[in-house]
């Protein structure tokens, strides 16, 4: 990772933002968040429609990013994904921190936010799809996904190639839910792509895996369904 020298005006508005954290607590929230066996360091429960709003009023920069993440905090890890410049962001420095990724909550509003929009979001996505730690393995499938819904100018072959390391993945009930989403949104985008992500589906169904074929047959009736076929854009 990169290491910056620290600056008067970024710890000023970091010490500030942390001040403003605090007020938007929610014991309810964290306690039901920590019964579900969501955990962090320190979580205060505060609504990520709230730490958005609080988002928005700072302009999105590098150095306060790394010090929101260092402080760990589920809140300022949030505001970091949020607030991350992502030319800036380094491919050690995103490594380090989907590394450290605990739960699927962070995994989702880090690729909301920050990852999506990284020029190498296609190739992070397979390398996380086939690391080692589950957390990591959840975030590249579901930056596949995300890619699919709002990368508009990607092309049918970026989208291919996430088949060559989905496969085995599928074998694995505890993806099961993100693999699902990922391949319906993939097979979304458009007909030749729909056409693509059913052969690959098919062959699942070859797998010698329950697991496997029994998500490969939910997900091709979703995709051969009259309401996606009818709409689907060439």
């Amino acid at each position: 990772m990169d290491f910056l020298l620290d600056n008067p005006e970024v710890e000023k508005i970091y010490q500030e933002i942390v001040r403003m954290i605090v007020p938007l607590k929610n014991g309810i929230v964290s306690d039901s968040m920590k019964t579900r066996g969501i955990k962090y360091k320190v979580n205060l429960g505060a609504s990520t429609l709230s730490l958005l709003d609080l988002s928005k009023r700072y302009s999105k920069n590098h150095l306060l990013a790394l010090k929101l993440w260092n402080k760990g905090w589920r809140e300022t890890m949030i505001l970091a994904a949020m607030l991350e410049e992502p030319k800036l962001a380094s491919s050690d420095q995103l490594d380090y921190w989907v590394k450290s990724f605990e739960n699927i909550e962070i995994a989702e509003q880090m690729c909301l936010h920050l990852l999506v929009n990284v020029d190498s979001a296609f190739d992070k996505a397979k390398d996380w799809a086939l690391g080692k730690k589950q957390t990591v393995k959840y975030t590249g499938i579901l930056l596949m996904g995300r890619l699919a819904l709002v990368d508009k100018n990607a092309s049918n072959d970026d989208f291919e190639s996430f088949f060559e390391v989905l496969p085995p993945l599928s074998k694995d009930a505890s993806l099961q839910f993100v693999l699902k989403r990922t391949l319906i949104q993939i097979g979304k985008r458009n007909r030749l792509l729909n056409e693509i992500t059913l052969m690959h589906l098919k062959h699942l169904l070859t797998i010698d895996s329950d697991v496997s074929q029994g998500m490969a047959n939910e997900v091709i009736e979703e995709l051969s369904s009259p309401y996606i076929q009818d709409y689907l854009p060439d």
